[in-house]
Protein backbone atom coordinates (compact mmCIF):
# COMPACT_ATOMS: atom_id res chain seq x y z
CA UNK A 1 0.00 0.00 0.00
CA UNK A 2 0.89 3.94 -0.61
CA UNK A 3 0.07 6.70 0.81
CA UNK A 4 -0.16 10.15 -1.56
CA UNK A 5 0.01 13.54 -0.45
CA UNK A 6 -0.55 16.39 -3.34
CA UNK A 7 0.76 19.83 -3.00
CA UNK A 8 1.61 23.04 -5.27
CA UNK A 9 -2.35 23.55 -6.51
CA UNK A 10 -3.49 27.65 -5.83
CA UNK A 11 -5.21 30.31 -8.40
CA UNK A 12 -3.07 31.54 -11.47
CA UNK A 13 -3.58 33.56 -13.93
CA UNK A 14 -3.86 31.94 -17.58
CA UNK A 15 -0.45 31.70 -19.06
CA UNK A 16 0.92 31.17 -16.17
CA UNK A 17 2.64 28.33 -14.83
CA UNK A 18 2.23 25.92 -11.49
CA UNK A 19 4.27 22.64 -10.27
CA UNK A 20 2.81 20.09 -8.89
CA UNK A 21 4.22 17.45 -6.25
CA UNK A 22 2.89 14.29 -4.87
CA UNK A 23 4.98 12.64 -2.07
CA UNK A 24 4.35 8.98 -1.41
CA UNK A 25 4.91 6.90 1.75
CA UNK A 26 4.40 3.50 3.03
CA UNK A 27 5.83 1.41 0.38
CA UNK A 28 7.86 0.84 -2.17
CA UNK A 29 7.55 4.17 -4.50
CA UNK A 30 9.84 3.25 -7.29
CA UNK A 31 7.77 0.18 -8.18
CA UNK A 32 4.85 1.99 -8.76
CA UNK A 33 3.72 3.86 -12.31
CA UNK A 34 2.70 6.98 -11.38
CA UNK A 35 -0.10 9.71 -12.85
CA UNK A 36 -1.95 12.87 -13.06
CA UNK A 37 -5.64 12.88 -13.23
CA UNK A 38 -7.87 15.74 -13.28
CA UNK A 39 -11.54 16.24 -12.58
CA UNK A 40 -14.33 18.90 -12.64
CA UNK A 41 -17.79 18.94 -11.15
CA UNK A 42 -19.94 16.28 -13.47
CA UNK A 43 -17.28 15.28 -15.46
CA UNK A 44 -15.56 11.97 -15.24
CA UNK A 45 -11.69 11.73 -14.07
CA UNK A 46 -9.41 12.03 -17.02
CA UNK A 47 -5.85 11.09 -17.43
CA UNK A 48 -3.31 14.06 -17.32
CA UNK A 49 0.30 12.89 -17.69
CA UNK A 50 1.65 9.10 -16.93
CA UNK A 51 5.14 8.26 -16.45
CA UNK A 52 6.54 4.43 -16.01
CA UNK A 53 8.80 3.15 -13.15
CA UNK A 54 12.14 4.48 -13.76
CA UNK A 55 13.33 7.88 -13.19
CA UNK A 56 13.42 9.65 -16.70
CA UNK A 57 10.92 6.35 -18.02
CA UNK A 58 8.65 6.66 -20.86
CA UNK A 59 6.00 9.16 -20.85
CA UNK A 60 2.35 10.13 -22.60
CA UNK A 61 -0.02 12.81 -21.90
CA UNK A 62 -3.69 13.80 -22.94
CA UNK A 63 -3.77 15.53 -26.06
CA UNK A 64 -4.91 18.97 -24.72
CA UNK A 65 -1.49 19.53 -22.62
CA UNK A 66 0.73 17.76 -25.02
CA UNK A 67 3.93 20.70 -25.17
CA UNK A 68 2.62 22.62 -21.92
CA UNK A 69 2.48 19.69 -18.93
CA UNK A 70 6.13 17.65 -17.95
CA UNK A 71 5.86 14.89 -15.28
CA UNK A 72 8.79 14.09 -14.09
CA UNK A 73 9.52 11.66 -10.67
CA UNK A 74 12.44 11.58 -8.28
CA UNK A 75 12.66 7.66 -6.70
CA UNK A 76 15.11 9.12 -4.13
CA UNK A 77 12.56 11.75 -2.70
CA UNK A 78 9.40 9.17 -3.38
CA UNK A 79 8.18 11.99 -5.26
CA UNK A 80 6.37 13.21 -8.48
CA UNK A 81 5.62 16.14 -10.43
CA UNK A 82 3.85 17.60 -13.10
CA UNK A 83 5.18 21.03 -14.03
CA UNK A 84 1.84 22.75 -15.84
CA UNK A 85 2.83 25.99 -18.32
CA UNK A 86 1.00 28.31 -20.24
CA UNK A 87 -2.10 26.97 -18.32
CA UNK A 88 -5.44 27.92 -19.53
CA UNK A 89 -8.68 28.93 -18.06
CA UNK A 90 -10.13 25.19 -19.11
CA UNK A 91 -7.08 23.66 -17.07
CA UNK A 92 -8.84 24.72 -14.07
CA UNK A 93 -9.51 21.19 -12.13
CA UNK A 94 -8.94 19.04 -8.65
CA UNK A 95 -5.67 17.32 -9.62
CA UNK A 96 -5.38 14.01 -7.82
CA UNK A 97 -1.63 11.56 -7.62
CA UNK A 98 -2.17 7.93 -9.01
CA UNK A 99 -0.12 5.14 -8.36
CA UNK A 100 -0.25 1.92 -10.48
CA UNK A 101 0.53 -1.43 -9.10
CA UNK A 102 -0.37 -2.88 -12.68
CA UNK A 103 0.87 -6.53 -11.02
CA UNK A 104 -2.08 -6.80 -8.59
CA UNK A 105 -4.11 -4.07 -10.73
CA UNK A 106 -4.69 -1.38 -7.80
CA UNK A 107 -4.74 1.98 -7.74
CA UNK A 108 -3.76 4.01 -5.15
CA UNK A 109 -5.09 8.50 -4.84
CA UNK A 110 -3.90 11.42 -3.51
CA UNK A 111 -6.45 14.11 -1.91
CA UNK A 112 -6.58 15.71 -4.54
CA UNK A 113 -5.10 19.53 -5.29
CA UNK A 114 -7.37 22.45 -6.51
CA UNK A 115 -5.78 24.26 -9.68
CA UNK A 116 -7.76 27.46 -10.65
CA UNK A 117 -6.90 29.71 -13.97
CA UNK A 118 -8.33 32.78 -14.10
CA UNK A 119 -9.08 34.39 -17.63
Amino acid sequence: QVQLVESGGGLVQSGGSLRLSCAASGSIFSRYAMGWYRQTPGKQRELVAQITVRSGGSTNYADSVKGRFTISRDNAKNTVYLQMNSLKPEDTAVYYCNARDTARGIDYWGQGTQVTVSS
